[in-house]
């Protein structure tokens, strides 16, 4: 400052930012610039701009939340802003107070509000003066604007910890109301002046005599106290405070955020063709895809799919290429852009549950960053209906069978609309068996019920492209596109051919196989498997498909025996490691067939492995610590796993010859992007099979058929149960409406030979009825006559209706297969007439999969030994189901016995699996004692805890099943886990695994919180195994389950504050009513 005189400046700014939750208010300033020489007050301000101007002031830094709240003008020093400020009261307050005065003027109050935060009363600056001066004073004024950077003034980014002093100063300001307000004289110009009703305060502009001017009563003088001291124990205060400290940067990145999603909803709305940052969705989203993918571009052929006119008029489509094009990506672009841009819930069905927990593990962060929930339906998994949200839009990833129970409670609820995408993947499988028609039904429905849903469908093995089309009103787009080169061959003794379309029978010479075999290899290796697979590891990655699960360890093996030791040495310490984790998470039990392949960087790869162990060896062969996979047919159709080299056992599944489809999934793993140049694929053949080989490599894919007819009990009834439940369509002529536009309805002429759709349409209803699960309703005829027992057999009889009885109803909403609804209901009554609740044995068995039973084949020895470990009670409750002690024994003695009813001891028999199981938590164990594949095992426990789910649904439909809806919740979370109860919160997280939980708990990781709050690096440094990519999943994938219970709860809250709708006295408004 000036020794001279001091320049007392004005400070005057529009709105800059708004502080969430804080309130903001406006005051008049505390100092004014005066110039010795003119005795005048200057006042600097931009017309127009949000740009305040400053003098005189260091710039400071923008107040981040982790730097000190009083940032650099907080000092108490002697040149801090506080002595600053009292050394221009000083010399403000000697001023000769007898000038001329030619303008009054008044602070514009913009806002005042103050908010209790945490019982301490913030109020912030939002806003400062405005004071309105005409050209002519600015004019006049001659001095030149000095422009600072934003954030250069001091009331820029004040910290919460002074908020409370403009609150008292505001107060204080209003106690003065009655006092004259300063004036200023510019050039003895005359202005006008801006008056502004402050709350509870009008302050009007009064002339001032020189006498009141010179009179100050004692108490104006103690009111008028320093301020130096004022701010000072305010802020000294306030600083102990606990307050929120707000990041600017942060604030700054939401703001634009939800510019860019504003945006780009109204170009979505529009119908230019300008996409905005990034295909319609803000620049954040390309950024996370670089952070979390590292995808920095998109192929030609996706930007082309991305830009069709069908897609940008929200057309359905689908479309076409081979495996690994890119396929998912655009899909997920256009779930994202509508769930940030239309506000709409997206649905993506996936074939396998594996599928459903990857998807979810790897968008869990975008959920996290661009504010949306992703929800897993799948097993036992899934709410019905799902929670209503109003701010957050939810992504609900699912398998087949869930994915069909979701729409049918969206529809149930009147939701439907709120869906306004489904992308389903592998649409092909529309043609395979139960899971097709599922599928058939899931869709149609999608396409009767709303017109606003977009329906996305992508495979990379589709023939009959326009049934489909027809079928789901689709656009279809196709490319060849493969980011790799993939090289064909066939090897038929030492010779391999190379597949070429061109050539006359469909195949040209390559080589010949170069590789020295002793006669104990050329015995044990006939096909030349071990030559194949020791050109390409263990640098590079291969994969080797055999027809049966034996097959895959034999292969394994043979392969480990006639490898040199120098394959050991391959990052051998991590291949110790996996071992050792391998061990862990089995209680100390190792595969010997693993204990002797992995060291050599080899493993076998089929259901009879556990989830666990499938997932820790799928982690060690993607981070290169094995290099060779022998594996069923399944790992094509499930997680991603490419290779440089796919060798193809044989043209075999199992028995059966190799399908055009099968074959082109897995050859489609040959070729890594980003890594390899090219990949082959080597199918390996006999002589014999040489002709059907050439046939199947240059025949074009197989074409999709409805199953809707075959899957009787699964397809058609089950549809139309669910039709006439959920009212979409409940008289004859309607129902046969919808199945004309089914897939079914389509292809008709091609599948319906002896009898058209009509008549079935009507045998089926026929059966329902019949079953007792429909109930035909009495109509009036044209003719005046009433009508009860015949359904019309021609076309004209629309008139026939039909509801649904509570059987049917909990049939449907259990979605339990109808070949067993009445065998269920049936053991549940006989239940409930002698239920032992000593065990859960007898609840077990009431839950254990029928289909599973039919397909069980018992070891009576075994049988046996297990029955008589029962205590009395549960001796009792398998009397009661009808399997005695006397039966068992005979069995096993091998006597020939009078029939009792197979499915019930076969299931009899899974229900003691089941209930080993459940009290040991060991799944080795219990496939040793069982002589189960372990995998089988788990696959049994997968499917009793989705079956016990079915049970408790259809059991709440049914009033007489009261007792069973409590015993159910629990046995069902106890099936769905399966672990010691400790373990259970941290395996509702997407992706952690019984030993991933185990390794979790041991380093202190307790709950859902802990993990959600976890730091990824440190976890991969606490917990074996763990990659940095997965790492970020879990955290992530916790983060996203405890915002929806948060949020879940939060919504119960405010709908149990909420006025009720239908309150007595509340008159609805026109709009409410309309």
């Amino acid at each position: 400052m000036d020794e001279g005189g001091c320049r007392i400046r004005r400070r005057v700014c529009v709105p800059k930012r708004n502080r969430p939750s804080l309130g903001v208010i406006c005051v008049a300033p505390t100092a004014a610039e005066l110039t010795p020489g003119d005795d005048e007050e200057e006042e600097e301000i931009v017309t127009g701009s949000p740009r305040r101007k400053t003098v005189g002031v260091q710039p400071l830094e923008n107040n981040d939340s982790e730097e000190d709240m009083f940032g650099d003008y907080d000092s108490f020093a002697e040149n801090s802003f506080l002595a600053q400020v009292d050394d221009l009261e000083q010399k403000y307050m000697q001023l000769p107070e007898n000038r001329k005065h030619g303008t009054d003027f008044a602070t514009e109050n913009l806002c005042s509000e103050s908010i209790k935060h945490n019982k301490l009363s913030i109020t912030t600056v939002g806003s400062c003066t405005e004071l309105k001066t005409d050209e002519h004073t600015k004019n006049q004024s001659g001095r030149e604007d000095v422009s600072s950077k934003p954030g250069a003034d001091i009331l820029y980014e004040l910290p919460s910890s002074q908020a409370l002093y403009f609150e008292n100063l505001q107060n204080s300001s209003n106690n003065f109301g009655d006092q004259s307000t300063k004036e200023t004289d510019w050039n003895s110009s005359s202005h006008k002046t801006v008056n502004e009703e402050l709350p509870h305060n009008s302050i009007e502009p009064q002339q001032t005599d020189q006498s009141s001017s010179h009179v100050r009563t004692s108490s104006d003088v103690n009111r008028r106290k320093s301020l130096k001291d004022y701010l000072k124990s305010t802020m000294t205060g306030n600083a102990k405070a606990q307050t929120p400290i707000f990041s600017r940067t942060k604030q700054l990145k939401e703001t634009l955020l939800s510019e860019e999603i504003n945006v780009a909803k109204k170009t979505i709305e529009s119908s230019s063709d300008d996409l905005g940052p990034f295909y319609s969705l803000p620049s954040k989203v390309r950024d996370l895809y670089i952070q979390f993918k590292g995808i920095e571009k998109l192929y030609e052929w996706q930007h082309t799919c991305l830009t069709l006119n069908s897609v940008q008029e929200r057309k359905n489509l689908i479309y076409s290429l081979p495996t690994s094009g890119g396929k998912t990506l655009v899909a997920e672009i256009l779930m994202l852009q509508e769930l940030l841009c239309r506000r709409k819930d997206v649905l993506m069905i996936l074939p396998y549950v594996a599928i459903v927990q990857e998807k979810i593990s790897g968008l869990s962060s975008f959920g996290i960053e661009l504010g949306f929930f992703v929800e897993e339906y799948a097993g036992s998994k899934g709410k019905f209906p799902p929670i209503k949200r109003r701010e957050k839009k939810s992504l609900y990833i699912a398998t087949i069978e869930k994915g069909h129970g979701l729409v049918n409670s969206l529809i149930e609820t009147g939701r439907i609309s709120s869906l306004g995408l489904v992308v389903v993947d592998e649409l092909h499988m529309i043609g395979e068996g139960s899971r097709g028609a599922v599928l058939e039904m899931t869709l149609a429905k999608i396409l009767y019920t709303s017109k606003t849903t977009q329906i996305i469908g992508m495979s990379a093995t589709l023939n009959n492209v326009e049934d489909l089309q027809k079928f789901l009103q689709a656009k279809y787009y196709t490319s060849q596109f493969r980011p790799v080169e993939l090289k064909e061959y066939l090897k038929i003794n030492d010779a391999v051919y190379e597949v070429d379309s061109k050539a006359e029978n469909g195949i040209t010479f390559s080589r010949l196989l170069n590789y020295k075999y002793s006669d104990t290899l050329k015995k044990m290796d006939p096909d030349h498997l071990v030559a194949l697979v020791t050109e390409v590891i263990p640098n590079y990655s291969c994969l080797v498909f055999c027809p049966t699960k034996k097959n895959c360890e034999n292969v394994a093996e043979m392969i480990c025996k006639f490898l040199s030791k120098e394959y050991m040495k391959h990052r051998e310490e991590e291949k110790q490691e996996l071992i050792k984790n391998l061990k862990n998470i089995n209680s100390g039990n190792l595969c010997p067939v693993l204990k002797r392949t992995i060291p050599l960087g080899i493993a076998y790869h089929h259901s009879g492995l556990t989830s666990d162990e499938k997932k820790l060896l799928e982690e060690a062969y993607s981070t290169g610590v094995l290099c060779l996979l022998t594996c069923t047919s399944t790992l094509a159709a499930g997680v991603n796993l490419p290779a440089r080299r796919v060798i193809l056992r044989a043209p075999y599944v199992a028995k059966e010859f190799l399908k055009r489809n099968q074959y082109k999934q897995m050859i489609g793993r040959a070729g890594r992007a980003g890594i390899d140049s090219t990949g082959e694929s080597i199918l390996i053949l006999q002589e014999k099979d040489k002709q059907q080989v050439l046939e199947l490599i240059s025949r074009p894919l197989e074409n999709c058929y409805s199953h809707l007819v075959q899957e009787f009990s699964k397809g058609i009834q089950t549809l139309f149960l669910s039709l006439i439940g959920l009212k979409i369509a409940t008289n004859l002529g309607d129902i046969y409406h919808f199945m004309s536009g089914t897939f079914l309805g389509v292809q008709q002429k091609i599948l319906l030979k002896e009898k058209s759709l009509w008549e079935i349409t009507v045998e089926s209803l026929q059966y329902l009825t019949e079953k007792g699960l429909l109930q035909k309703d009495t109509i009036l005829t044209e003719n005046g006559l009433m009508q009860k027992d015949a359904i019309y057999k021609s076309e004209e009889g629309f008139q026939y209706s039909f509801h649904i009885t509570k059987l049917g109803k909990a049939s449907f909403k259990g979605t339990i297969d109808l070949a067993y609804c009445d065998i269920l209901y049936r053991d549940l009554k006989k239940g409930l007439e002698g239920l032992v609740l000593e065990s859960p044995l007898h609840l077990i068995y009431l839950t254990t999969p029928y289909d599973m039973a039919s397909q069980c084949d018992p070891d009576w020895m075994i049988y046996f030994r297990q029955f008589n470990q029962l205590s009395p009670a549960e001796q009792n409750a398998a009397n009661l189901v009808g399997v005695s002690e006397n039966y068992i024994g005979k069995k096993a003695s091998g006597q020939a016995i009078k029939k009792v009813d197979k499915d019930i001891v076969n299931r009899l028999y899974l229900s003691f699996v089941l209930y080993t199981l459940l009290k040991e938590t060991n799944i080795w164990s219990v496939s040793e004692k069982f002589h189960m594949p372990r995998g089988y095992v788990q696959n049994l426990l997968t499917a009793a805890s989705t079956f016990s789910s079915c049970v408790l649904h259809f059991c709440e439909e049914l009033e007489e099943f009261w007792v069973y809806r409590a015993l159910l919740v629990e046995l069902t979370k106890k099936l769905t886990y399966c672990v010691k109860a400790e373990l259970i919160p941290l395996m509702e997280v997407t992706g952690v695994l019984e030993g991933r939980a185990k390794q979790l708990y041991n380093a202190g990781y307790k709950g859902l919180t802990h993990l959600a709050n976890a730091n990824p690096e440190v976890l991969i440094r606490t917990i074996d195994h763990l990659s940095r990519r997965q790492a970020k999943q879990i955290v992530s994938s916790a983060k996203m389950l405890l915002h929806e219970k948060a949020d879940a709860l939060q919504e119960e809250a405010e709908e149990l504050l909420r006025l009720p709708s239908d309150f007595p006295g509340i008159v609805a408004s026109p709009i409410e009513k309309a």
